[in-house]
């Protein structure tokens, strides 16, 4: 069931923008649950849906709709196993293992990332800037199979400080991706604005619209890989980020028409026949650096992270397929090693 709620906006509420408003208010439970009522279009001002960015005026009769729910769970913490590659008293560096959420939401309430920080941490020795216990110690996410490193803080001073790089785009992360077909040009740049898909409220697309926000990809080809009976050939490809909003690199890989092996969701340019993805069951996605400057201002953090198994038998199955590697391939740790096939 479902209920509405009119928030009439005050003095106070003047130019601030509508997600902050009524995540202020107590109307969600967070500032990221608040935008995602808005981009489902269930908050309206005088009748009409808006934007996040959409700055409140005095006055303004804002109209959510709230789910009714019951009495929310405390999170607690749980002993799953976390891959820790640096941490100190303000950061910690991991890398998330695939089917892994990261943070509690209405259809997990145990079993994420966050979970298992605070089991290890506790609930006080993790950042609360979000101001919600679902977000303790997160100042981004990876997707659920999505694999690789992520950033997490100890104190808040921490986390509001990474949470501004990655908004300044000062926090370098770069995925590696293995995609259908082969793309021609060894690099290149998606910009194009994401919402969610109307079609479809669960998955994301590039729209132009209201609700849209603008996202930025940039890629380079590492090597390419003929296509065969039931394929198109495949790409090897480093993509960094220069936005975060969900789903992005497989949102904007798919838009133009280069779809991740294995996704189980943006699928229309991919091959039909199943063993086109190369026998994965999750997308061939693994944030495999990321490099940031330290809270304390002092030091510049690098690390690199290689792949998982199942990526790492997938990209090994198509060795004698390889047309040939970039030169950008050998800044890539783990394709220079041996344990990857030439």
């Amino acid at each position: 069931m479902a209920r509405s709620v009119l928030h009439s906006a005050t003095v106070d509420d003047e130019g601030k923008r509508i997600d902050v408003v009524i995540a202020n208010a107590g109307l969600y439970k967070s500032r990221s649950a608040a935008q995602s009522a808005i981009d489902e279009g269930r908050v309206l001002i005088f009748g009409k849906p808006v934007s996040k960015k959409h700055k409140v005026s005095a006055g303004d009769a804002i109209i959510c709709e709230l789910d009714e729910v019951s009495e929310i769970e405390p999170i607690l913490g749980e002993p799953i196993d976390l891959d820790i590659r640096y941490e100190d008293e303000d950061i910690i560096v991991l890398s998330k293992q695939a089917a892994l959420i990261t943070h509690p939401n209405d259809d997990h309430r145990s079993g994420t990332l966050v979970n298992a920080l605070i089991h290890r941490y506790g609930h006080d020795g993790l950042c609360n800037v979000q101001g919600s216990d679902e977000r303790l110690g997160i100042v981004h996410r990876l997707d659920a199979d999505t694999s690789g490193l992520m950033l997490a803080a100890k104190t808040d001073d921490a986390g509001e400080y990474l949470m501004d790089e990655i908004r300044l785009r000062n926090v370098d992360r770069r995925y590696v991706a293995l995609v259908h077909g082969i793309i021609n040009p060894d690099s290149g740049l998606i910009d194009a604005p994401i919402a969610r898909n109307p079609a479809d409220r669960k998955s994301m697309a590039v729209i132009d619209n209201a609700s849209a926000r603008d996202a930025i990809t940039t890629f380079k080809v590492l090597e390419r890989f003929d296509a065969s009976q039931g394929d198109d050939g495949y790409t090897l490809v480093e993509c960094k980020l220069y936005t975060g909003r969900t789903h992005q690199i497989r949102v904007h890989m798919q838009y133009i028409k280069h779809p991740i092996v294995g996704d189980p969701v943006y699928t229309t340019y991919a091959p039909k026949a199943p063993s086109a993805n190369l026998g994965l069951t999750r997308q061939f996605l693994h944030s495999y650096k990321i490099g940031f400057t330290h809270p304390d201002g002092l030091s510049h953090l690098e690390f690199e992270d290689g792949l998982p198994d199942d990526l790492r038998s997938a990209l090994e199955s198509l060795g004698s397929r390889s047309i040939g590697r970039t030169e950008e391939a050998l800044s890539v740790g783990f394709l220079t090693r041996t344990d990857i096939s030439e």
